[in-house]
């Protein structure tokens, strides 16, 4: 084989050898950032990418992907009481930008790093912020810490080429005494609202029954005065059918010339036989002498000649 041939083959295995070395590929969601002699060079897209033969290396592969990490951390209160926090934080590479990407491979020596103290700032914010509540709020005030915790670190972790997307507070827990007492609470305040319903409830059926008992009592008052309305209207007239039949009587016996007053003796026997007969047992006193009759014969036509008396100078 002549040298030409041979330098010839060699040329194209050289060739090969730097044009291999030259060609990079870049995954889908990721950048790669390249150095020349240690300083940064640039930064390479997904895709086909061709580098300065051993001369332009790959320094980092950067995922612009969101990730995610789970955290699990305490904080203490004003009161003095342990909070337990399981959270996750979802966070990613703040956008595509040269600068971004310089940040995120250059701030931090390895990506672990930057995980740690991303980490360890949300723990200080989130602590710092539940510093200043007391345990009783903080069950209630979730989504404020996750709002205060990015508040404070997305300056700060955006410098690093990175931003928070989402904090999620998946787990808040005290510990057992904590936990015990506030059962104790709200099993009070459980037995607290149910006497209040309880009392409430007995005060609305006492009501109603009153008011039904008021009701009742106006009614029978009610009816008793109408039943009292009827009987004074049924005595009166009782009374009006007794004088028409008195006055008729009257009239008839004077017409027979017979003294009016046996009426009035007729009327009193009557009354008399009347109390006897319906006095239950009651012992009725009657003076039976020849003197009594009299006198009770002169009563009775003194109260028939007043009566002819009112009838003619009515």
């Amino acid at each position: 084989m002549e040298a030409g041939q041979i330098a010839l083959i060699v040329g194209v295995v050289l060739l090969i050898i730097l044009v291999l070395s030259s060609v990079k590929t870049v995954a889908q969601g990721s950048v790669a950032v390249t150095t020349v002699f240690g300083k940064y060079h640039s930064v390479r897209r997904p895709g086909l990418n061709f580098l300065i033969p051993f001369v332009e290396k790959i320094f980092r592969r950067i995922s612009t992907q969101n990730r995610a990490v789970e955290l699990q951390f305490q904080a203490i209160t004003q009161d003095q009481a342990n909070v337990y926090f399981t959270a996750m934080l979802v966070y990613s590479v703040i956008n595509e930008a040269e600068e971004s990407i310089k940040n995120v491979a250059f701030k931090f020596v390895t990506e672990k790093d930057f995980l740690t103290a991303m980490v360890r700032s949300v723990e200080g914010s989130t602590r710092g912020y539940v510093a200043r509540m007391r345990q009783a709020e903080v069950l209630g005030l979730r989504g404020e810490i996750v709002a205060e915790v990015k508040e404070n670190l997305d300056a700060t972790i955006e410098t690093w080429g990175y931003h928070i997307i989402d904090l999620q507070l998946n787990d808040i827990t005290f510990d057992q005494a904590i936990t015990t007492s506030m059962a104790q609470v709200v099993a009070s305040n459980n037995l607290k609202a149910a006497a209040t319903n309880e009392g409430d409830a007995l005060l609305i059926r006492r009501t109603k029954e009153a008011e039904a008992e008021g009701t009742a009592i106006r009614i029978a008052a009610e009816a008793e005065r109408t039943a009292s309305q009827l009987r004074g209207q049924g005595v009166a007239l009782f009374r009006e059918e007794v004088g028409r039949g008195l006055t008729q009587a009257a009239r008839e016996m004077e017409a027979a010339n017979v003294d009016s007053s046996l009426i009035l003796f007729s009327i009193w026997t009557e009354s008399i036989r009347n109390m006897a007969e319906n006095g239950k047992g009651n012992v009725l006193f009657l003076d039976g002498s020849p003197e009594g009759m009299e006198r009770t014969m002169k009563n009775l036509m003194a109260m028939s000649q007043l009566e002819v008396a009112n009838r003619q100078n009515p």
